[in-house]
C-alpha cells in the first residue's frame, strides 16, 4: 500500500469549505486540475478528469464509498479484479472559529496500484497541492463576501 496526503490551513469556516468542495459541478469555476460531475451520494458513480501539472491526464468513473456530510467524502476506483485499487478522499477539519484544515489524500493498493504510485505520485502530489491552494483562495474569498 502506498499513499499521498496533502493538507492546507484555510481562513474560512468549515461550512464554507464544505459548501464549495461538495458542489462537484461547481469545481469547474475554480479548479482547473480536477473536473467532476455526478451526484455526491454513497454508491453513486462520478465522471472525473484529472490534469495534474506535469503528469499524464486521466479520466475515470469512481464510486462514492464514504460520505460524512459536512466533513468528508471518498471515492474509489477498482480495476482488474483488484490489481489496481485507489481510494481518494477529501476531508474538512474545523479548527479555531472561522478556520479549518482541508486534507486531500489517496491510497493505492494492488500490484498495479504500486506501479501507478511510482509513475504518477510526484505529478499527483503537485496537482493536489495546486487544487488545495485554489480551494483556499476560493473559500476565503467567499467567506469575506459573506461577512
Amino acid at each position: 500500500m502506498k499513499s499521498l496526503h496533502t493538507e492546507i490551513g484555510i481562513g474560512a469556516p468549515a461550512s464554507v469549505v464544505w459548501d464549495v468542495i461538495s458542489d462537484l459541478e461547481g469545481w469547474a469555476g475554480w479548479n482547473p486540475v480536477m473536473k467532476v460531475s455526478g451526484k455526491l451520494a454513497p454508491g453513486e458513480r462520478l465522471d472525473v478528469t484529472i490534469a495534474a501539472p506535469g503528469g499524464q491526464g486521466m479520466s475515470f468513473t469512481p464510486e462514492i464509498v464514504m460520505l460524512e456530510d459536512g466533513r468528508e467524502f471518498r471515492w474509489r476506483v477498482r480495476k482488474m479484479l483488484g490489481l489496481f485499487d485507489a481510494e481518494h478522499g477529501f476531508r474538512v477539519v474545523p479548527e479555531d472559529t472561522g478556520r479549518c484544515r482541508f486534507e486531500q489524500f489517496e491510497v493505492f493498493r494492488g500490484v498495479l496500484g504500486g506501479a501507478m504510485y511510482t509513475r504518477q505520485s510526484k505529478a499527483l502530489n503537485t496537482g493536489f497541492q495546486a487544487m488545495n491552494r485554489m480551494l483556499k483562495r476560493e473559500t476565503e474569498k467567499r467567506a469575506r463576501e459573506q461577512s
